[in-house]
């Protein structure tokens, strides 16, 4: 009996043969691997992510010249922005101009597809897409309290009432929308600008009226702002933006002469100033609320 045993040449052709096979077997799955990859890569980059904005005239950019909404809104310049470093974001526009808190609820001004309300296609559309609304913003609440300044007076009544009901509708909204779209998007309020500042033009007891006007109006900031914060959204501060306190600082506004420095705002970035007496901004108003959202949506820290 031989002390070992000799390979068949046949043997050893096939087992070089197998090893050929495994390694072509391994480069092949290797490529599977890359191709697979590849394509999961660009399925995410292809994947259609979303901006969701809320609101009322604002979000839905009325202009009084055109007498209709437009696409001048904040809303529409924060998207082209977004959209420059994100090619798939798309805009889920929601915003109803005459829109309150109340009607954002329970709806009965703008229809929606599928919903009762401007809050409740928000949520469903949160709830349809897990994971891909990058960002929410909202501006709510203006249309509560606008009608508390009849006539160039302040009805105290009114604005206390007003800003109770907006205190715990806004409260109420952005927990739904938190809860609906989870800790994915950013989200963001606003405070707003006071467009009745205008009334110190008229002189007399009209200016104490905008004075008056002015601390309405840090209030109602106070109370979005505390409504935002209860349910881990950003605010916008459009009210500094404005200038809301600066009565001081005058500014010189052609054909009107020295004015202080938050009325000129409101001349400048509104349409209250002109023919129109009117309390929507204006596009370089619209810009200003832009750039007032714009750095809590893209800076680096997310909101709690």
């Amino acid at each position: 009996m031989p002390l070992f045993k000799r390979s068949h040449p046949r043997t050893a052709e096939h087992s070089a043969l197998r090893r050929r096979l495994a390694r072509a077997a391994g480069s092949a799955v290797a490529a599977c691997a890359l191709v697979t990859a590849g394509a999961a890569t660009a399925a995410a980059e292809s994947a259609p992510t979303y901006y969701v904005s809320l609101g009322d005239s604002l979000a839905a950019g009325y202009q009084p010249d055109a007498k209709k909404d437009t696409d001048v809104s904040y809303t529409d310049v924060v998207y082209r922005t977004l959209k420059q470093s994100d090619p798939n974001l798309q805009h889920i526009r929601l915003g109803c101009s005459g829109e309150t808190t109340q009607s954002m609820i329970n709806g009965g001004i703008c229809s929606y597809d599928g919903a009762k309300s401007q809050l409740q296609a928000a949520v469903n559309f949160l709830r349809a897409h897990p994971g891909q609304v990058k960002y929410v913003t909202e501006d709510i609440g203006a249309n509560n309290v606008d009608k508390c300044l009849p006539n160039g007076t302040l009805d105290i009544g009114c604005l206390i009432n007003g800003i109770f009901a907006i205190s715990s509708d806004v409260t109420s909204i952005n927990k739904q929308l938190r809860d609906a779209g989870g800790d994915t998007p950013r989200y963001v309020g606003m405070t707003y600008y006071d467009p009745m500042l205008a009334y110190w033009l008229q002189g007399g007891t009209s200016q104490w009226v905008g004075g008056a006007s002015a601390i309405a109006n840090n209030i109602l900031s106070f109370v979005l702002t505390s409504a935002d914060d209860s349910a881990g959204f950003a605010t916008a501060d459009v009210a500094t933006a404005f200038a809301n306190n600066d009565f001081g600082n005058e500014v010189e506004l052609p054909n009107i002469g020295k004015v202080p420095h938050n009325v000129a705002q409101i001349c400048q970035w509104t349409w209250m100033c002109t023919q129109y007496h009117d309390i929507h901004a204006n596009p370089t108003g619209h810009q200003v609320l832009a750039e007032t959202f714009l750095p809590l949506l893209t800076g680096g820290a997310k909101q709690s």
